[in-house]
């Protein structure tokens, strides 16, 4: 309890500070409290994973902390809205897409939620992309267009690229949370309202994606095959969740990549948006070929397979109820959602 209370406590300092220390403290001390969370597997893989999360994020820390000490030097304001010199606000980009995992400063992300347990990847996949986006939307003005751009198509094009081959299930979320990640990227500097939405709209479609396969302990794409053992329903709602979370029509996924479209054919960035409708379908693939395993294929079975939903009566699917339901069905209330 006191390690997750400090990991909320982190990302709200970080979300409330308008002071660079105050925001680089609670970094520090969201980073803090998920080592521990990280390693509770005695298993090298998981020692590893930890040492690599907390020295890409410490790197990160210290360059907001270096960007805001010059910038101080600079202007003598520690105020986060304040204007920031150029050398400040190259090491500020730097630092904010270490922190979330944008291409090509990503390479991190997937080993470690790979050497993580499932709900330490679902943390770091949801949880701890909340305080550098606040700080993106905080500092957007002062923060370059283009390179935001061009780290959100380098983004998507990684992502679905890199999921392709995967037959681990938490590195295709850990692909997928990268692709997602740079269509966030690219409407940041241009509409910050749509980049809040398409946060939200990730975290629970991804939220319902994570609690699908941590119930029915989904580690590969080989473990999906027995979800229908488990629960029939299940397979309908994984099947639904991981269409949405590659943005089809007419689910929930759509909206963002419907919005942003529109938004950056309004601002001209044809071959932009060109390219990131190209790499989606990219990672489209790589969910309809999860959404093939659970759902529309039944793998060879002995008459002795056990139906666990017989057996399992009291496995907790209270908590899926809700995301599941708005990560399928909420397209038709955009207008709302716009206001």
């Amino acid at each position: 309890m006191i390690i997750l209370s400090s990991l909320a406590t982190g990302t709200i300092i970080t979300m409330t500070s308008h002071h660079w220390l105050m925001a680089w403290v609670g970094l520090e001390l969201n980073t803090l409290a998920i080592i521990p969370i990280i390693s509770t597997m005695h298993h090298p893989r998981s020692t590893e994973a930890a040492t690599k999360y907390f020295l890409t994020q410490a790197a990160a820390s210290a360059l907001i902390l270096f960007s805001s000490m010059t910038n101080a030097w600079n202007t003598g304001s520690w105020d986060i809205t304040q204007p920031l010199t150029p050398p400040s606000h190259i090491l500020l980009t730097m630092a904010l897409a270490m922190k979330l995992g944008l291409a090509p400063l990503h390479f991190w992300l997937p080993e470690v939620i790979q050497g993580s347990t499932m709900t330490t990847a679902f943390i770091i996949t949801t949880w701890q992309k909340i305080a550098p986006m606040s700080l993106i939307f905080l500092t957007m003005n002062n923060l370059s267009t283009s390179v935001f751009l061009l780290m959100g198509l380098l983004s998507s094009l990684v992502g679905g690229w890199g999921g392709l081959n995967q037959t681990q299930t938490r590195k295709i979320m850990a692909y997928s949370s990268i692709a997602h990640l740079g269509w966030m990227a690219t409407i940041s500097s241009i509409m910050t309202n749509i980049l809040i939405m398409n946060l939200l709209i990730y975290l629970i479609m991804t939220t319902s994606i994570f609690l699908s396969l941590i119930i029915s302990k989904s580690k590969t794409i080989q473990d999906t095959t027995s979800t229908w053992t488990l629960s029939p329903a299940l397979t309908i709602i994984m099947l639904l969740s991981l269409l949405s979370l590659g943005g089809l029509p007419p689910l929930t996924g759509f909206i963002p990549k419907w919005l942003i479209m529109e938004e950056l054919i309004l601002q001209n960035f044809n071959l932009l948006i060109s390219m990131m409708a190209a790499s989606s379908l990219l990672s489209l693939f790589f969910y309809l070929r999860l959404t093939y395993t659970t759902t529309l294929t039944l793998s060879p079975n002995t008459t002795q397979t056990k139906f666990k939903w017989r057996f399992y009566p009291h496995t907790r699917t209270m908590f899926i109820a809700a995301p599941a339901t708005v990560s399928i069905f909420l397209l038709p209330m955009t207008p709302l959602i716009l206001l």
